[in-house]
Order: C-alpha cells, then sequence, then structure tokens
C-alpha cells in the first residue's frame, strides 16, 4: 500500500522498473515500521538499487523533492548509517551510498537506535535512583510514600537490569555475533 508522501517516485517505464518499485515500496513501508520516514525508506531503496553512487540532484530528480527535504533525508539516513557519505566526489558534487547489504544495514540500523535508547533510559534511571533513596531513607517520609518509592525503585532496578542486558546484546550485534559470516559483502 503505497503512502502519500511529498516526495514522489518517477513513474517506472519498464518492467524490471515496475520491479524494482515494488520492492522499493515494500522497504519503505518496512522502513517506516521502524520510525524512519516512508520517503526516506523511497530514498534508500532507489540507492539500494544504485550500481553506483549518488549526488544530492541525482536523488532530488528520482524522488522529486526540494533540496531541502533531500538534504534532511540523506542526513537522516546518514545518522542511521543506511547511507554514507564517500570521500570521493564528482564534479565538485558529493557522493552519497546506500548500504545494499541487508545485515550490515541491520546491523548498524538498530544498533544506533537501540544505543540511544539505552543511553536515554539509563541516565534517566542512573539519575533519579539516588534521589529516589534519599526519599525512601528520610525519617519524615510518610510510609505510604515510602512504599510507593520502593515500588518504584523496585521497577527501576529491573528497568536497569534489562538496560545492562540490551547494552550487551547491542554489543554482540556489533560485533556481529548473530550473523554466522552473512553480514559480509556477497
Amino acid at each position: 500500500m503505497k503512502k502519500d508522501t511529498a516526495g514522489r517516485l518517477n513513474d517506472p517505464a519498464t518492467s524490471r522498473e515496475q520491479l524494482r518499485a515494488k520492492v522499493i515500496d515494500a522497504i519503505a513501508q518496512t522502513m517506516d515500521l521502524y520510525g524512519v520516514n516512508y520517503t526516506f525508506g523511497q530514498l534508500y531503496g532507489i540507492m539500494f538499487f544504485e550500481d553506483r553512487p549518488m549526488t544530492l540532484e541525482e536523488m532530488q530528480a528520482d524522488m522529486k523533492m526540494s533540496k531541502s527535504n533531500m538534504s534532511y533525508a540523506v542526513r537522516s539516513l546518514i545518522e542511521s548509517k543506511m547511507v554514507s557519505k564517500l570521500k570521493e566526489k564528482d564534479a565538485r558534487k558529493d557522493l552519497y551510498a546506500a548500504e545494499t547489504n541487508f545485515f550490515k544495514a541491520f546491523q548498524s540500523f538498530f544498533t544506533t537506535k537501540l544505543q540511544r535508547e539505552i543511553d536515554v533510559m539509563k541516565h534517566a534511571i542512573e539519575e533519579v535512583i539516588p534521589s529516589l533513596c534519599e526519599t525512601i531513607l528520610e525519617l519524615n517520609t510518610s510510609d505510604e510514600e515510602r512504599k510507593l518509592c520502593l515500588e518504584d525503585l523496585h521497577k527501576l532496578k529491573h528497568a536497569l537490569s534489562y538496560y545492562e542486558w540490551l547494552q550487551q546484546f547491542v554489543n554482540d550485534l556489533e560485533a556481529g555475533v548473530y550473523f554466522d559470516g552473512r553480514q559480509e559483502s556477497r
């Protein structure tokens, strides 16, 4: 099911382009499930099928997007490590390439997203626990408030345990533990 988006793909002219368009739409829908803008997913799909790096202008022509939206889309894909900016340039224009190995793309995308979640949540939990403990230990804290604080503390310690486990999962994911050599380019 295609979404109405700011960017519009050029109409496919050949049956191969029509088939590619189906896969590009599926990539965009899938990435949308994980919080990536549908249009950005389309852009990744277009770049996935390219046999060469692309300039912003080429992407802009394929997507029929404004230059500012295209720049934002590319930055977003770079941040999630789905696209990389190459060191070489084409006639003074920056070149970008999509990660075409889905194992590496998965590895990069999820380690980036999960690490952000871990960092945000652990920081908040570790900041709150000492104050919560102080409230529990204060003599003028009511029994009811102390009981509620203890319940919160228990929940936060359980959450911290989860984030420690998740950190190990991310470390293993980054190390390629789950891929059995599949993340190597084919």
